[in-house]
């Protein structure tokens, strides 16, 4: 027993530095920045399957390392914020854009959105399915692809307090705020900022240069 404790003893002493590094770097991901792999199409064109995004965890909180207990409120999520959040309603992590904050009247009208009586006008681009959603403070492309079963129409909304309304790019294809209901601030744990790199899961996972870290906002 004594070998075996001088021996544990030793190989903690001798890998220190590594163990710290280790732990450091854990730490960091839990408390300050991580990066997520993004498996499905619902915040197309914005984002596409096989990106990993970096998303900054300090922007709305600070929360104790390997925990979701938050140490200090920071900020909140502005509109047109693309925000990572681990959904109970879902029972699942989830990336979407955020459209209502609390107190807005939201609703849409043949996928076109009413915010607080203000109709958001849309921009056609280059592409055949996908516009530009002109918020005023992020404008940003969405995608509307056919499908036989869409939710394009809500009546108006009202945001409840410390709440958020949010959807998916590819607004026809995405479980959000229609289907999940409004997010609370409390699951919310980050804001995605970049793509760092991309993989394309349907060609061998070859990477998407075009992509490695490209803005998201």
């Amino acid at each position: 027993m004594h070998l075996t404790n001088s021996w544990i003893a030793r190989q903690l002493k001798e890998n220190l530095i590594f163990l710290v590094a280790i732990l450091v770097l854990f730490a960091s991901r839990s408390t300050f920045a991580d990066w997520y792999l993004v498996p499905t199409g619902s915040m197309q064109p914005t984002i596409v399957e096989g990106d990993r995004i970096l998303v900054n965890k300090m922007a709305y909180r600070i929360e104790f390392p390997f925990t979701d207990i938050a140490l200090m409120d920071i900020a909140t999520p502005q509109r047109g914020d693309i925000v990572v959040f681990n959904s109970k309603a879902a029972d699942t992590r989830l990336v979407k854009r955020v459209i209502g904050l609390p107190g807005d009247s939201i609703a849409m009208v043949n996928n076109q959105l009413v915010i607080n009586g203000q109709v958001i006008n849309y921009q056609t681009n280059d592409h055949n399915t996908s516009v530009s959603e002109q918020l005023t403070e992020k404008p940003h492309a969405v995608q509307f692809i056919p499908r036989a079963q869409v939710m394009d129409n809500f009546s108006s909304v009202t945001v409840p307090a410390d709440h958020y309304l949010v959807l998916g790019d590819n607004r026809n294809n995405s479980s959000d705020s229609r289907f999940i209901g409004f997010v609370p601030f409390s699951e919310i744990q980050g804001k995605a900022l970049r793509v760092i790199v991309s993989l394309d899961p349907e060609n061998y996972y070859i990477p998407r240069p075009e992509r490695t870290l490209s803005p998201l906002i």
